[in-house]
């Protein structure tokens, strides 16, 4: 585990995996890249890469994904109210991992970004940045770094706009990182976005 701040107050990494990956047709995120593993495990390995405790929330009773990330090093925690959105699913996890300094929030469906990305968010965190995220070529990314000062707001969100307006509110005090990193960007969505896959 890294540790940046006091022994008791790591960075964690909250992976999000509880989508039902409707667009896709289903079964999105045990979908075999060409390597042969699954797109959340890619994500995982990623966020575990950085050095970071994972913590990923999936719907309750999708034991192949829960098994697929454990076996990865996860944290894998179900959560009843996904369904209900991204909101839910990420005050699931901030509320499984209170005592964090702060929480890297990574994607399920994005398996392409590097670990060196992470590690920069995570940093940016332990250096006091309230909000922390990726750039690429002038466009915003994930995964989105939370200071543990927004503990409250991130336990308060539901529905489906995730963090949305938690980034919203703070946008004056967002720490953009330049990246040359294009997986920032590349979210699997659809079957035709594997083609895009590096």
């Amino acid at each position: 585990m890294q540790r940046h701040m006091a022994a008791s107050q790591p960075i964690i990494a909250i992976l999000l995996a509880a989508g039902s990956g409707t667009r896709f047709g289903g079964g999105k995120l045990l979908h075999p890249l060409d390597d042969g593993v699954a797109i959340a495990a890619h994500a995982a390995r990623n966020l575990l890469a950085a050095n970071l405790s994972v913590i990923a929330v999936v719907r309750t009773g999708d034991f192949p994904l829960s098994d697929i990330l454990e076996q990865e090093g996860c944290e894998v925690t179900q959560s009843r109210d996904s369904v209900r959105g991204m909101g839910h699913t990420l005050a699931h996890g901030v509320a499984a991992s209170r005592e964090a300094a702060g929480w890297v929030v990574a994607l399920a469906d994005m398996p392409r970004i590097g670990a060196e990305t992470i590690k920069k968010i995570a940093g940016a965190l332990a250096e006091g940045a309230t909000i922390a995220a990726p750039m690429y070529r002038g466009e915003r990314g994930h995964p989105v770094g939370f200071s543990s000062a927004l503990r409250e707001e991130l336990l308060e969100l539901s529905g489906d706009s995730g963090a949305r307006a938690v980034v919203q509110r703070h946008r004056d005090g967002i720490v953009l990182i330049e990246c040359d990193d294009p997986g920032v960007l590349l979210d699997i969505d659809e079957r035709t976005d594997l083609g895009r896959i590096f």
